[in-house]
């Protein structure tokens, strides 16, 4: 295996190594596409695939004695071209690689095109990609071409034999590293060459992802199927690509980081856990916009009264008053957990009277938060009689799935708390079912759904009642149905687009 740094880690010329031991090499600048000196080392006799001009049947121009007839001199107009055309060809291809990378949205995105994009450069056929966690180490390995078996069992190799931790050392990390056969190599550790071999692992190819700023940020690793080696000139554009892709990279770890301290903050403001009272099942969904894109916070809540009956909210605080973008996303989920706080409180002291509870809310809200508004639908449940109370502000109204199919709940039309100079609506009142579910949720979910909040509430109650009776009748299921047909549309682009908002959903099924 051959291990090579940069050019300040030694003074000293380097001596090329063979297929054991390791020896430091100075990484030589962008070759010739010419050159005689990067021979493609496949073991079918051609040209790793991934590089225009190196494709199947496709002879390389050399200009040097031995050349296949006809080639062109050297020094001979028709060879300054080709090797002109050489370099244009990598240079392009380089561009459209980095292209596809600047393109893509999101820390996996991101991941995925790194992967595909050297792989097609170094000619590879498989991947393996780690990022270092905060406190040193791997994360959970991202591969290409490589199922979760093979994933979990390259996990297996110890940290002393791994050639990832090599990669992500924070002093001496090597520019890059290379294997022509795994399985043979004896410079590679035990552990390695035997998973080499029971997953036909054949040559290897790894880089390691940094920037002075951050260090080492990521490591990766290409495989291919039989024993072999990348070409130099391939090799320089697969380190060429890393360098773009480093800063990339270092921009989409810090997005990560701050999609799960939200995502953190969200769920800690909401409840640990739901109760269990008699006679009714409860099951909750959350999936957070993030700070740096919502407009608003969500909650949910359920709570236990007094009386052995429930209740049950949804409901999502704006901003900063009318107009407020995605800048005033972090004071409105603080907002949010005052308003929920207050809810709970009103909840238990008058629960079953949901007016009264969205009326005491609209007065704290204008009093404390005048800035701000609010949307909410309360429900007073009591699960032995399945008797439910209900009052909206603004808000979407539930559904009710039973045996037949899906409904909505119609709560009579007002508007958010907050917004008028004094709220008031009247209360829905109904009696459930044995087996029914009451579905409460957010707007962030009704229009992902659609393009409209109309058409979204319209497909939302559809995908309810055509799910699958054994979704219908597990709330659990069910709001995992609903999410996964809401990430379906924008996986098909029928979505409205990167999501503004959070998705809440909460499902209570009478046993």
């Amino acid at each position: 295996m051959t291990e090579s740094h940069p050019p300040s880690t030694s003074s000293e010329p380097a001596e090329a190594g063979g297929t054991s031991g390791l020896s430091v090499l100075d990484p030589p600048g962008f070759p010739d596409p010419a050159d005689p000196a990067g021979p493609a080392v496949r073991p079918d006799g051609r040209a790793p695939a991934g590089l225009p001009g190196d494709g199947e049947g496709a002879e390389r121009v050399t200009g040097a004695p031995g050349a296949p007839d006809g080639a062109p001199p050297a020094g001979s107009a028709t060879g300054v071209q080709d090797r002109l055309a050489g370099r244009l060809s990598d240079f392009t291809s380089l561009h459209e690689h980095t292209e596809r990378l600047a393109r893509a949205r999101g820390l996996s995105a991101t991941l995925d095109a790194v992967l595909a994009s050297v792989a097609a450069l170094l000619g590879a056929d498989r991947a393996l990609l780690v990022t270092a966690l905060p406190g040193g180490g791997p994360s959970q390995p991202v591969g290409l071409g490589l199922d979760r078996a093979c994933l979990g069992a390259l996990e297996t190799v110890p940290p002393d034999q791994s050639l990832l931790a090599r990669l992500l050392r924070e002093h001496d990390r090597p520019a890059e590293l290379q294997s022509p056969d795994l399985v043979g190599d004896p410079a590679i550790g035990a552990r390695l060459r035997e998973l080499a071999g029971h997953l036909g692992l054949g040559g290897c190819y790894g880089l390691p992802f940094a920037t002075e700023e951050e260090g080492p940020l990521a490591a990766a690793l290409w495989f291919y199927d039989r024993p072999g080696l990348p070409t130099e000139r391939q090799r320089e554009l697969a380190r060429r690509y890393v360098e773009v892709a480093a800063p990339l990279l270092a921009k989409q770890l810090d997005a990560e980081k701050v999609r799960r301290t939200t995502e953190a903050l969200c769920r800690g403001l909401l409840p640990d856990r739901l109760p269990r009272p008699a006679g009714l099942r409860l099951a909750a969904r959350l999936v957070p916009a993030g700070l740096d894109r919502s407009c608003g916070s969500d909650w949910y809540d359920a709570i236990p009264l007094p009386d052995g009956t429930v209740g049950l909210t949804v409901g999502s605080v704006s901003g900063d008053g009318p107009g407020a973008g995605p800048g005033s996303a972090p004071g409105a989920a603080a907002a949010m957990g005052r308003v929920r706080a207050a809810l709970r409180a009103y909840a238990v002291l008058e629960g079953e009277d949901p007016v009264s509870v969205l009326g005491d809310l609209e007065l704290l809200l204008k009093t404390t938060e005048p800035a701000r508004t609010a949307t909410a639908v309360y429900a007073w449940v009591e699960p032995e009689g399945r008797r439910i109370t209900l009052a909206g502000a603004g808000h979407c109204p539930p559904v009710l799935v039973t045996r037949y199919g899906a409904e909505f709940v119609e709560t009579s039309l007002s508007a958010p708390l907050g917004v008028l100079s004094c709220w008031e609506a009247p209360g829905v009142e109904f009696t459930a079912e044995r087996g029914d579910t009451l579905v409460l949720y957010t707007e962030g979910l009704a229009r992902r759904f659609g393009p409209t909040l109309h058409a979204g509430q319209a497909s939302l109650r559809r995908a309810a009642a055509d799910a699958p009776r054994d979704v219908r009748i597990d709330p659990e299921r069910l709001c995992a149905h609903l999410l996964a047909i809401a990430a379906e549309q924008d996986a098909a682009g029928t979505g409205p687009g990167p999501a503004t908002d959070d998705l809440m959903l909460l499902a209570a099924r009478f046993e």
